[in-house]
């Protein structure tokens, strides 16, 4: 890797890590191949908001870009990047034919953030009152696009191993297209576990999460809807404190003081809050990708009441912290045991622990990521030419994108 001295990251939006778990990925890529001796540019469309954070802090330099301009060619013609990090199949689908055209020996990997067809699908089957099916993808036109979009790209970067495995024995795509790099973080030692607030001193139950993401609206429809109720009818004197950026006017109707259900809306520091909670809710019926709410959670050493969503792909063989449930009524008793029951409380939270040691340390995936990313820079011609869809489908690429964005360019002059 130490050959390689540039990359480029096209970011679907400016990263905002305190909104998100998508933005706090973003920030733990960038400090992976910060900390390897690359000079990062991060380009994005996107416009700015009041929450995205200093790049320059980082030493990231940052430009603006714009859709189907071909102000952009000029831009990446002269930065050269050896590496290109598209965020998102949407952004590899607009700027993926540039760089093969301008930069064709640039490294091209996409970060997948979730599967947004599985995401979109599960949540169809929900709409719909059915159980989710593998087969709903292949009718999901989302699906085509993208897996076209992994195919054209030389790595991409998936954070569930279900999801690899889905995209591996529903989609035949090669495992050599795709690699599992999950969310990087400090392994938790003793010395932070006692820093941590001890159960007596917390109180409360929290949910956390972005509210422009639609399971997560609907997760806090379903509690204040069916399981808060149940929860504060066996314990009247918790709250439930509802974090999260970007909530709309429906959010904010569902604040309910006398009930105990408050809408508190962007926390200043969402992980003080889950720190000072005793339980994290979070009954998800629908999504995709690892949840960071719940990885939150664990970091904050709270246990969580989730469904078997929420807690898909995130723990491998090891056990839950706290309980999984898609049940109503054990979902809402799970909560309740975890508030009440401190021996049980104090066990869901060393699972935590162990699943972000044993499962999420970045100690465990830095090292050997570099050398993926030096093989393939070493190796670049001859695994283009393993992946023969993957260049059938950039080739048409090409030819069909590539000249709807030079006439809406020309419209746009």
């Amino acid at each position: 890797m130490n050959q390689v001295q540039k990359l480029l990251i096209i970011g679907f939006v400016w990263p905002e890590p305190n909104s998100s778990a998508a933005g706090g990925r973003m920030m733990q890529l960038i400090s992976l191949f910060k900390a390897d001796g690359f000079s990062i540019t991060f380009a994005s469309s996107a416009q700015n908001s009041d929450f995205i954070v200093d790049l320059y802090e980082y030493g990231v330099e940052r430009k603006s870009i714009e859709l189907n301009n071909s102000s952009f060619d000029v831009f990446i013609k002269d930065l050269n990047p050896t590496v290109v990090l598209f965020d998102r199949f949407m952004i590899e689908e607009q700027f993926g034919w540039r760089v093969a055209e301008n930069c064709p020996d640039a490294l091209r990997l996409l970060d997948t953030e979730d599967l947004h067809c599985l995401r979109l699908a599960r949540q169809k089957a929900f709409k719909e009152n059915r159980l989710f099916k593998t087969t709903d993808l292949f009718v999901e036109e989302v699906a085509k696009r993208e897996v076209a979009s992994i195919l054209r790209c030389d790595l991409s970067l998936l954070i569930s191993e279900f999801e690899m495995q889905l995209l591996e024995s529903t989609f035949k795509i090669d495992n050599a297209l795709l690699y599992y790099l999950p969310f990087l973080l400090e392994p938790i030692n003793d010395a932070i576990l006692q820093e941590l607030p001890s159960f007596e001193v917390r109180k409360d139950f929290v949910f956390v999460g972005n509210f422009l993401h639609e399971p997560n609206w609907n997760a806090v429809q379903y509690l204040k809807e069916t399981m808060w109720p149940l929860i504060k009818k066996q314990i009247p004197e918790a709250f439930l404190n509802v974090y999260g950026a970007y909530p709309s006017q429906k959010v904010m109707q569902l604040h309910n003081k006398k009930d105990g259900f408050l809408i508190l809306g962007r926390a200043v520091d969402a992980q003080e809050e889950v720190k000072k909670a005793r339980v994290v809710l979070a009954p998800l019926r629908f999504g995709a990708g690892i949840k960071g709410k719940l990885l939150e959670a664990m970091q904050c050493g709270t246990p969580s009441s989730t469904t078997s969503i929420g807690s898909e792909s995130m723990h491998g063989d090891l056990p839950w912290s706290g309980f999984v449930n898609d049940d109503v009524a054990d979902f809402v008793d799970a909560a309740v045991l975890l508030y009440q029951d401190q021996k049980i409380w104090d066990k869901a939270q060393k699972n935590g622990i162990e699943i972000i040691n044993q499962r999420y340390s970045k100690d465990l995936f830095e090292a050997e990521f570099r050398t993926k990313i030096d093989f393939l820079c070493a190796n670049l011609k001859q695994h283009r030419l393993n992946n023969f869809l993957g260049t059938l489908l950039q080739h048409h690429t090409l030819k069909s994108t590539k000249y709807m964005s030079r006439w809406i360019e020309e419209m746009n002059k």
